[in-house]
């Protein structure tokens, strides 16, 4: 069972997140915050597997609530929701260690995917966010954009044609064991080949890898759940 708090200081959001997740066998709400400063406390008393913020909220937002989980409570992954238009606090929340970004506009069936893919230790960016993040980044100017672009294509190419693969997986929100499982490998090859790439690739975690693979245009399809589009299918034995 994957243990779940969810932080948002509107009620209504909370009840809809809370309504969203019960409608699954492996995922549990066990509480709930109205800010930032009680969801680090209510982190630290219930342990989560996975806390999901509101990227704004009273007293801590939630990019200084990951920064505090990160330190205080290192084994809760943390997802963040967030609306278009917010997508200079998406690259701050990239780098305070949040590993599942969320917009709440998105599908529900969405919001399930990316609390499996986190709490099974992956980094999951909804699409949406992904072009956003590449959109914002992109902004600044088409030759910066083209460079940036340029760059992440350079980057992927040094790697190998298994570490690719590897990386795009990551990049669509599977876990190590889950791209294990795809390309037939041991988990710990698997995880060998992470670390391997978030080195080659210069970044510190999964999120920013997701980044660069959503920029040099690598990430594939993940087979959705029969008869539920959008939801990978559950991890199956490892």
């Amino acid at each position: 069972m994957i243990r779940v708090l969810v932080a948002d200081d509107e009620p209504m959001v909370r009840t809809g997140v809370r309504a969203i997740l019960a409608t699954t066998d492996d995922i549990e709400v066990t509480a709930e915050a109205g800010d930032g400063h009680e969801a680090v406390e209510l982190v630290r008393r219930h342990r989560p597997d996975v806390a999901v913020l509101d990227i704004r909220m009273p007293r801590l937002d939630g990019i200084a609530a990951a920064e505090a989980l990160a330190r205080a409570a290192p084994d809760t992954r943390t997802v963040v929701l967030t609306t278009f238009g917010e997508d200079d606090y998406i690259l701050k929340a990239l780098g305070a260690g949040a590993t599942g970004f969320l917009l709440k506009a998105g599908p529900p069936e969405e919001l399930i995917t990316g609390v499996r893919a986190v709490a099974e230790g992956a980094a999951y960016l909804s699409p949406k966010v992904a072009a956003r993040v590449v959109a914002h980044l992109s902004a600044s100017g088409a030759g910066r954009a083209a460079g940036r672009r340029a760059d992440a294509r350079e980057r992927v190419a040094a790697l190998t044609a298994r570490e690719r693969e590897v990386l795009a997986h990551l990049a669509a929100g599977l876990s190590n064991g889950r791209i294990a499982r795809r390309l037939h490998l041991a988990e710990a090859t698997v995880k060998a080949h992470v670390s391997s790439v978030l080195a080659r690739l210069g970044v510190d975690n999964r999120a920013a890898a997701a980044v660069v693979a959503h920029e040099a245009g690598i990430v594939p399809a993940v087979p959705s759940v029969p008869g539920v589009p959008g939801v990978p299918a559950p991890p199956g034995p490892s």
